[in-house]
């Protein structure tokens, strides 16, 4: 079943946070200290953080409904919002998250393509994201869809410090 898939605006905003909390509790949680986990979505989810990243001309945010309910979300970034790798002819996906009562439905890859067209209409030569290292899932998912290893960079939740790979497809 496919969902519809929407711009995220400034009018969004705390609804956007509610997911990106959700989202991101819901899928790490487990792995991560509880007083870390909560510095981590405290700071990243501020609402002024996300109004600023919304007011961002090179970030973009989408989100994926089904039956009328908010089931996952989509980040991208091009230009200087891109957080690693900064190549004026590439797309970052950010952030990919699906609610958990969405999950294994195939939403997941409906917004993977959605970002893969995206970046095909507007001529970028790769697509790129950061996963964390032990979110083995995440990085097989990836896999099946072409993307490769091309680096790694650190990614603190709250005070732990972590490893995310660059995973990067080539389009063009």
């Amino acid at each position: 079943m496919k969902g519809q898939i929407y711009p995220c605006g400034l009018e969004d905003l705390t609804q956007l946070q509610k997911i990106s909390i959700e989202t991101f509790r819901d899928t790490f949680a487990a792995e991560n200290d509880p007083a870390d986990l909560n510095d981590y979505l405290v700071d990243a989810y501020a609402l002024e953080k996300l109004e600023r990243e919304l007011r961002n001309p090179d970030s973009r945010f989408f989100f994926l409904y089904l039956n009328d309910q908010l089931a996952g979300y989509l980040k991208l970034n091009v230009g200087k919002a891109q957080t690693e790798l900064a190549d004026k002819d590439g797309l970052e996906i950010e952030r990919i998250y699906i609610r958990k009562a969405f999950k294994r439905q195939g939403l997941g890859r409906q917004l993977l393509d959605f970002a893969f067209e995206l970046a095909e209409k507007e001529k970028r030569e790769q697509i790129w994201l950061g996963v964390w290292e032990e979110n083995q899932n995440a990085r097989r998912f990836y896999q099946a869809f072409g993307f490769e290893q091309v680096g790694a960079h650190a990614f603190y939740v709250g005070t732990d410090k972590q490893t995310d790979l660059i995973m990067r497809k080539k389009l063009f």
